[in-house]
């Protein structure tokens, strides 16, 4: 599996013009070769030249948690008080015109910048840009094991928020952080390895979209945003991420929070059944956005509709006004429009969708509706 991932890259070096790739702390490095670097001062980087082997080059006390694959990669450690990026540039690229000459490398978008910077200084000639220029398109197509880990994580905090639908999670008197707390434990228990974030935002906390639970009571008469989501690792140790946000009210909702949320359902659906294969990202967006436009809370949806998911959270593609990247089978994604009116209230829905050619595939199944808590 490795091995195909770093022959289809290699293609879209070619195709890039790119000399080599450099990949350090990040996901493409776990994506090619099954190990992921601990985000460290001390330099790991997978050296993929167009043309040669692979190198892994670590610090040395990491080593024992590399599992070594040498039909992937040469393994390289180095211990404190050698120099890590002497070992990388020694195992780039001649250039153009021979030794010393340019060089492309394509780096990790997440790399330390300090390790840019002593590349450069130490190789004369060499020229960077993102990896993603030629890691994204590989990393956007989901095969069928990587749609299973997705459909088995939206399964697990499907059945998270359904409890809590149904008024099986105490809400009224607890604070945003300690329900959290639960949330966490939950996505843990469900089969994650890790949490990547629990949001529990209620009354006016929800107008932030990215709001971080505090000590906010929840009270009755007022709604509360879930918006959660782990990493769960696939057969080939590889992790994959769940994303999902659901809306509950502490008791009947008042009109103009229904019906604001009417809309979002609406816009929510329509987007999905626009994620189809062939439709630009961008026309995506416009549709779901068109819906709260026309029910007058255009101006309150102050994000884009969704963005891709799969080793991260967040990666390409991106359903945002702009992307006119046609969707593909095996692309996934979030569909998540919202609503926020400030000091007031927040409302967002969402799933995690994979475009295929019988039409948008939803990894998340429970219901859509606001679900009325008994407060």
């Amino acid at each position: 599996m490795f091995a195909d991932r770093l022959a289809r890259v290699r293609a879209h070096m070619d195709d890039e013009g790119v000399d080599v790739l450099l990949l350090s702390v990040g996901a493409d490095l776990p994506y090619f070769c099954g190990y992921e670097a601990m985000p460290l001062e001390r330099l790991t980087m997978l050296v993929v030249p167009r043309d040669g082997d692979a190198t892994l080059v670590v610090p040395h006390l990491e080593a024992p948690r590399v599992v070594e694959r040498p039909d992937v990669f040469d393994l390289v450690t180095w211990r404190d008080g050698e120099d890590p990026i002497r070992l990388v540039v020694d195992r780039l690229p001649a250039g153009a015109g021979g030794p010393g000459g340019d060089v492309t490398a394509a780096i990790g978008d997440q790399a330390w910048a300090g390790f840019a910077v002593d590349l450069l200084a130490a190789r004369p000639g060499l020229v960077l840009s993102r990896a993603s220029t030629v890691t994204a398109p590989i990393r956007m197509v989901k095969d069928a094991a990587e749609v299973d880990v997705l459909r088995r994580a939206g399964a697990a905090v499907d059945r998270i928020l359904a409890d809590v639908q149904a008024g099986n999670v105490p809400l009224v008197g607890r604070s945003e952080a300690d329900v959290a707390a639960e949330i966490a434990r939950r996505i843990v228990d469900e089969g994650h390895h890790r949490v990547n974030f629990t949001i529990v935002a209620s009354g006016p906390n929800a107008a932030s979209p990215h709001h971080e639970a505090g000590d906010r009571v929840l009270r009755s008469g007022e709604s509360v945003l879930f918006d959660i989501g782990g990493t769960m690792f696939g057969a080939d140790g590889v992790g994959y991420c769940s994303d999902i946000t659901r809306c509950v009210h502490l008791g009947e909702p008042p009109a103009e929070f229904a019906e604001a949320y009417e809309a979002l359902h609406a816009s929510q659906a329509a987007g999905v059944a626009a994620a189809t294969v062939g439709t630009p990202c961008a026309e995506v967006d416009a549709v779901a956005r068109r819906v709260l436009d026309d029910a007058g809370y255009g101006e309150f949806f102050v994000h884009r509709l969704g963005h891709g998911i799969g080793v991260e959270a967040h990666e390409h593609p991106n359903l945002v006004a702009g992307n006119d990247l046609p969707l593909a089978a095996g692309h996934a994604f979030s569909i998540e429009p919202g609503i926020y009116v400030a000091d007031r209230w927040g409302m967002r829905l969402e799933d995690i969708v994979v475009a295929t050619d019988d039409g948008p595939d939803p990894m998340n199944r429970i219901d859509h509706g606001l679900a009325v808590v008994d407060a």
